[in-house]
Formats: structure tokens, sequence, C-alpha cells
């Protein structure tokens, strides 16, 4: 992680709530097969906070062998892309003619700024959902309710049910929230194809003086 999350993460990792997680995911790690590795599970804060500006949120990690990498949507150079990553490249194509890549490592993007952020930050093997309810959204929600009170003007991106829920808990009169269906093939038709966040979001951040993305 950036040292520039130390602070508030070591007060997370104090918290009762957190105590309890991290006993059932040491537990976790040890009998069954967990993704991502434990070594990437806080990838998603080696964004540079003072640089962050733009929060995409997911719902949680793929589970399915050699996916999940840390980052939101992403994963690793040489894993062929999920159902999911192919059509964000594909929005992205068609919203502001974003090459489509060859790889899914989304480091890039966190290299700019954007936060990719699943709602829960792990999962066991080929069991969407399953560290559901075990405190993950608590933290998620901390950090969220953190960068809406300590930053100045942030664009959060929030695709399917699970991100859209921390809708609330942002303060729209100095943040852009962007929302949408999310884009596995499930519901990608459903307001995901078509909402052009990468457009929209370049659109504020140039609007605050931020330098635009490139996707």
């Amino acid at each position: 992680m950036h040292e520039s999350w130390k602070p508030i993460l070591q007060t997370e990792f104090k918290q009762p709530y957190f105590q309890d997680l991290s006993n059932f995911l040491h537990e976790a790690y040890m009998t069954k097969t967990i993704y991502p590795p434990k070594e990437r599970v806080f990838s998603a804060f080696s964004t540079d906070l003072n640089n962050t500006k733009v929060i995409i949120i997911g719902q949680d990690p793929y589970h399915g062998p050699n996916q999940a990498n840390g980052l939101a949507f992403s994963v690793q150079k040489g894993v062929a892309l999920p159902p999911s990553l192919r059509n964000i490249f594909k929005e992205a194509h068609e919203d502001v003619g974003a090459p489509i890549p060859d790889n899914g490592d989304l480091a890039r993007w966190a290299k700019q700024g954007v936060m990719l952020l699943n709602n829960t930050l792990t999962v066991e093997a080929h069991m969407a959902g399953s560290h559901r309810s075990k405190g993950w959204e608590t933290f998620t929600e901390h950090i969220i309710r953190y960068l809406n009170e300590t930053r100045p003007h942030l664009v959060f991106i929030l695709w399917g049910r699970d991100a859209r829920s921390k809708k609330a808990i942002i303060d729209q009169s100095k943040h852009f929230i962007i929302e949408s269906a999310h884009p596995s093939p499930l519901s990608a038709h459903n307001g995901f194809f078509g909402s052009k966040p990468f457009s929209r979001c370049n659109a504020k951040l140039v609007e605050w003086k931020y330098p635009p993305i490139k996707w």
C-alpha cells in the first residue's frame, strides 16, 4: 500500500470489527483457497491518497484461479479477460475511443489516481459473495466516508447494486457520482452499455482543473 494510506488504515485495523474480520481471514487462508493472494488484498491502496481523483467501486473479487489481483475488475497480465472487464473495455472504446488493451491489468489506471475498490476485498474460490457480511462492508464504508470528508473533489463511479448502496454516504455538493448497472453480462445491457462513464468522468475532472484519465 502507499505510505499516504497508512494512518487511516492503521486506525481501521485496530477496530474491534476488523479484529474479528482478521481472525476470520486468518482461518480462511489457512484452510481454503481465497482470492486474491494475501499480499494483494490491499492493492487498491497502492494509489497515492493525495493523487486520488476517481474511485471505481465494484462488488467482490473474481473467484476464479489466478484472476483477482486486489484491484477491482483487474486481472494480472497473461490472464484471460473476465466478461465484466471485456464489457468495461468495450464501453471505454465506444465512449472515448480507448484502444482495447491486450491485458486486463488496471494498474495503469491506478497510477493516474483511479482507486479500484471492491465492496468486499476477499472471496472464497468459486463462491461469489462468500465473504459478505464478515466486516469488509464496514471497512469500505469507512474508507469512502474518509474520502468523502477529507478530499475536495472526487468522481465516484458506482457499478452495480453493492456499489450504488454507497451513494447515500457521498456528499454530492462537492463530489460527482456516476452510477449504472454492473458491467457483468447479466446486467450490462440494463444500463451499463451507453452510460458513458469515462467521458463523463473526464469532463468533470477537466471542469475541476484536474488532468483527465487516459483510459
